[in-house]
């Protein structure tokens, strides 16, 4: 499975980006996706996962209301909306893919990141 990422820049905070992933492989829509960031200096964390027919999501607490999750399993792409963009909020995006269990448990495969820099 490869995965690629994009759809990051440079947005002034309250702004909005929408991050897209294209993924690899005939059973797309049997992978739990999901979508993770990291800092500069810090560790990588968790942003939103969604599971294997799109019908059940989950967010980070800091994201949660701002941020949404969606999947086009015909374009075999996954999606990160993402409004009311903060300073914090900065941070290379990497999208990951859960064949394995569907459910966004195991992140078997990972895509290069996409920066998101958001000024204040």
């Amino acid at each position: 499975v490869q995965l690629q990422a994009s759809g990051g820049g440079l947005v002034q905070a309250g702004g909005s980006l929408r991050l897209s992933c294209a993924a690899s492989g005939r059973t797309f829509s049997t992978y739990g996706m999901g979508w993770f960031r990291q800092a500069p200096g810090k560790e990588r964390e968790f942003v939103a996962t969604i599971r294997r027919g799109g019908d059940s999501t989950s967010y980070a607490d800091s994201v949660k209301g701002r941020f949404t999750i969606s999947r086009d399993d015909a374009k075999n792409t996954v999606y990160l909306q993402m409004n009311s963009l903060k300073p914090e909020d900065t941070a290379l995006y990497y999208c990951a893919a859960d064949p394995r269990t569907g459910v966004g448990r195991v992140w078997d495969y990972w895509g290069r990141g996409t920066q998101v820099t958001v000024s204040s």
